[in-house]
């Protein structure tokens, strides 16, 4: 079967690339097109054979317009929550993966706090052993059922094919924290750590400042967020072990990752897309799927979040995907559960 998409959006982070970076990517990766042009692509029998400014319709060719349609690589998820196994009333894998693979995601990173938790070899096989139609990697957990209290063997886990090791929940325990990095280093293995200091952040379910206090909203102080990262970062620097900061969400931790960057910190950084997108100002209208955790910024911390992407001080924008129940969320936005849905 031949098609030809016309007028097609193609996305090419690749038009820089120094050679092919894989073979999927060969006809993106040569340059020949700008990073965001509109053209013409032909597929025979469900290869990418050609993409050009204008093709000629060859014999019995399929033709769509295709105007209003993206092109490009496939894309990674660095860490979300699947429902399964444990909550399959919430979602299941195949419903997971379906849903990914319709947005454009070629690979899924899933976080260890399923039930039961990614903690041994065991507990990663039927997750390894699902048909999936989208790469599915797995990270192990840190610590025994995800509890940030006992560490898991995580040199079994690295041999059963973790991608790397994390934990959903913020860990609060900095001597438990600077066992682990040490202990992971030399299994050469990514570690993926949430800066976030519960104690501080109280009953809060918005970020502190005029916005929150306008619409009554019980604030979390940048503080919550910023002390537990500088933290981190000097366990970091103490073990020299690289780890990625998930889910930032304040101007002051930008600032703190740039100077930590810039004295060589073997650190990155990770902000998910609806801290990109909204802030304080989008809660007026009380949206309980905006209930977030961490939670929106104010209009500075989106701006601050926006141009760290930009420049690269943040490295990455995640999914964080994170299934709940319609009855779940339709209910008031103070009662309904943050997503990601966190504890300890």
């Amino acid at each position: 079967m031949i098609q030809l998409f016309q007028q097609v959006r193609v996305i090419n982070p690749l038009a820089q690339a120094d050679g092919i970076l894989a073979a999927d990517d060969a006809l993106l990766a040569d340059g020949a097109l700008p990073a965001d042009s509109v053209a013409d692509v032909l597929i025979e029998a469900g290869v990418l054979k050609a993409i050009a400014p204008q093709i000629s319709p060859p014999p019995n060719a399929t033709i769509q317009n295709a105007k209003g349609l993206i092109l490009g690589p496939g894309l990674t998820d660095l860490y979300s929550q699947s429902g399964e196994p444990g909550l399959e009333q919430r979602e299941t894998l195949a419903s997971l993966t379906q849903a990914a693979l319709a947005g454009g995601f070629t690979r899924l990173s899933l976080l260890p706090h399923t039930q039961p938790a990614l903690d041994h070899p065991a507990a990663l096989m039927p997750v390894q052993a699902f048909p999936s139609p989208v790469r599915l990697n797995l990270w192990g957990a840190l610590t025994q059922g995800a509890r940030g209290q006992q560490m898991t063997e995580l040199l079994e886990l690295g041999e059963a094919g973790v991608v790397g090791f994390a934990e959903g929940f913020p860990l609060g325990n900095l001597a438990l924290v600077r066992r682990l990095l040490e202990y992971v280093r030399p299994l050469g293995l990514p570690v993926a750590l949430w800066p976030c200091d519960r104690t501080l952040c109280g009953d809060g379910v918005a970020r502190e400042g005029s916005i929150s206090l306008n619409l009554g909203l019980p604030g979390v102080p940048d503080l919550a967020e910023t002390a537990a990262l500088a933290a981190l970062i000097e366990c970091v620097r103490a073990t020299g072990t690289p780890v990625h900061l998930m889910r930032i969400s304040t101007a002051r931790s930008i600032e703190l990752i740039r100077r930590a960057k810039a004295e060589g910190v073997p650190i990155t950084a990770s902000v998910s897309w609806l801290h990109l997108l909204f802030d304080c100002g989008d809660l007026a209208g009380y949206d309980p799927n905006l209930r977030l955790d961490p939670p929106l910024g104010n209009p500075a911390d989106r701006l601050a979040l926006a141009e760290a992407v930009r420049t690269g001080v943040v490295d990455a924008i995640a999914i964080d995907h994170t299934p709940l129940a319609y009855e779940e969320k339709t209910v008031a936005f103070g009662v309904a559960p943050p997503v990601p849905l966190a504890s300890s």
